[in-house]
């Protein structure tokens, strides 16, 4: 089951937003919020709020406990700009726009939460299929012979002097 929360209009701008974004994508929710507890920027603490609210979204509405949830995606938007002038030099103006978000956080009970442990042992298993691979491909290569390698380069031309 996927549970949402998307907090709108956020006065801070996108980017500096996705910078946090992506380092709780895919943990687990409690160690979502202990990543965003220790990050000292703004949007952590905006990231926050909505991650709070997603969890009691799914344990009100969803009847979910908040132990077995993920955060599946967490996407932030371009708002609206706000545009605001600052005076300039002979009469002239120019333009300020003051940028805001809508971060949205999907979680889900779905997804396996992979740890440390079960990323390692997947490498691993990964290393091994590769060296496989690689050597059923040398066998094949051996088999030709040097004759054919010969035949396949094209002959030098002599310089006259």
């Amino acid at each position: 089951m996927e549970v949402r929360s998307i907090y709108k209009y956020a006065r801070i701008s996108p980017p500096k937003v996705r910078e946090v974004v992506r380092e709780i994508q895919g943990l687990p929710v409690s160690a979502a919020l202990d990543v965003l507890a220790f990050t000292p920027k703004k949007a952590a603490f905006l990231i926050g709020k909505t991650l709070k609210s997603a969890v009691a979204n799914a344990e009100n509405n969803a009847n979910l406990k908040a132990d077995g949830l993920v955060v599946k995606e967490a996407i932030v938007g371009e708002g609206p700009r706000l545009k605001r002038i600052m005076a300039r030099a002979r009469g002239s103006t120019s333009r300020i726009l003051k940028r805001t978000s809508h971060i949205r956080i999907v979680l889900s009970d779905e997804i396996q939460v992979e740890t440390r442990e079960t990323r390692k042992a997947k490498r691993e298993q990964e290393k091994k299929a590769a060296k496989k691979e690689t050597k059923t491909g040398e066998a094949g290569e051996r088999s030709t012979t040097r004759g054919e390698k010969m035949e396949t380069k094209p002959k030098k031309k002599a310089k006259k002097k």
